[in-house]
């Protein structure tokens, strides 16, 4: 009788156990799983606030309407503060704990990202970063299981070396920062260099800096004609600072892309009112002629933003919205968030419309845009104006 009763005590416990795990299990396939990794603390968060806002836009418009492939998203979201350690942490913890189908956002600094690349190309998880740096994506061979929503550096000194063509400008000099990201474009603009006859001197910096004047004095004694800084650090506002107490802010001063922000632009003051920038086209969107198709695209987002969050979106805003729906429509056409099938069908994605740019994707190439997708820009009147579309 006691055997009996155990046994059937037993059966009853594996019983419950099956259906608790057929439970679980069809919850978890009811749902796409999205891990993000952004800074929303710490210095890089005046980027990472507007990135993880872009993406909860993003996530909670297409949950809205029905999901990805029936199956709504359930978004995992990490601060890393702006530490790559943090990063890692909890790019390890959306692998191995949260099991996620996908990861997109690097940290917002491309040194983070080009850290956690090494866990999700190990892992065979396909990760969509939303920084900038070209070794993120490059080689492929080594990056697989990586993309990139933003402007590739190399295609950024393609679309600078245009504007230096109509300028005639030869003589360059690069102030780049020593992360990630200042030196990954320094790489990519000596390719470019060689390509288009252009004589570059480089000179760099830390983060951190708070006086550039040494820098800066060899750049006035080297005679060039437009200088490059590169960075998305405080720094480029003393860049400009002292620039102008040198006397050579009446030259073809050009930051990059990270610094397209209206702050940094206030805190330069007068300092930036000759400064260029070469950056995508959503900051001046209503600037755009009529025939550009981002300029639609881009006014439905700033609509959809400013309803939401009561204020304008940025660029940053942009590249993040666009990763979640690059990942939404790869799983998509993959039927499901199988890793070999969504990343198959990212490098088959081809004249994808974006907010940020249209994006083309390849075996050969994981990031999209070109440098048609970029613009010069000015700072004057308290916004960006177009100054140079083509």
């Amino acid at each position: 009788m006691k055997t009996k009763l155990l046994s059937k005590l037993a059966s009853t416990f594996l019983l419950g156990a099956t259906l608790s795990l057929t439970v679980a299990t069809a919850f978890a396939q009811s749902t796409v799983k999205i891990g993000s990794v952004l800074s929303v603390t710490g210095p890089a968060a005046f980027l990472g606030e507007d990135m993880k806002a872009g993406m909860e836009l993003a996530v909670e418009e297409i949950n809205a309407k029905g999901g990805v492939a029936g199956k709504k998203i359930d978004w995992i979201f990490y601060d890393a503060e702006s530490q790559t350690q943090k990063g890692l942490t909890a790019t390890r913890r959306l692998l191995n704990q949260d099991k996620v189908d996908m990861i997109v956002g690097g940290g917002n600094m491309s040194g983070m990202a080009i850290a956690m690349l090494g866990l999700t190309e190990k892992a065979s998880i396909p990760f969509i970063s939303t920084e900038g740096a070209a070794d993120i994506v490059t080689p492929v061979a080594e990056r697989q299981w990586t993309f990139k929503s933003t402007a590739d550096d190399e295609q950024v000194m393609e679309r600078l070396a245009d504007y230096y063509a109509k300028k005639g400008i030869k003589k360059v000099a690069f102030l780049g920062d020593s992360s990630g990201f200042g030196q990954g474009a320094a790489a990519q603009l000596k390719k470019v260099a060689a390509r288009r006859g252009l004589d570059v001197m480089y000179e760099s910096f830390n983060p951190s800096d708070t006086d550039l004047m040494p820098q800066l004095g060899k750049i006035k004694s080297a005679g060039v004609q437009s200088i490059i800084c590169w960075t998305v650090t405080p720094a480029g506002v003393v860049f400009l600072k002292q620039a102008q107490q040198l006397g050579m802010d009446s030259m073809n001063l050009i930051h990059s892309y990270g610094f397209v922000d209206k702050r940094y632009m206030d805190l330069a003051g007068d300092a930036a009112k000759n400064l260029l920038l070469v950056s995508v086209k959503f900051p001046v969107g209503e600037q755009l002629p009529d025939s550009d198709p981002q300029k639609a695209r881009i006014a439905a987002l700033t609509k959809s933003f400013e309803a939401k969050f009561k204020r304008r979106p940025n660029q940053f805003a942009a590249q993040t919205y666009d990763a979640i729906y690059l990942a939404r429509t790869a799983i998509e056409r993959a039927g499901g968030s199988d890793p070999v099938k969504v990343r198959n069908a990212l490098t088959g994605i081809t004249n994808w419309p974006g907010v940020g740019g249209v994006f083309n994707f390849s075996e050969q190439r994981h990031s999209g845009m070109s440098k048609d997708d970029l613009v010069m820009l000015s700072y004057r009147d308290g916004g960006f104006k177009l100054a140079d579309y083509k």
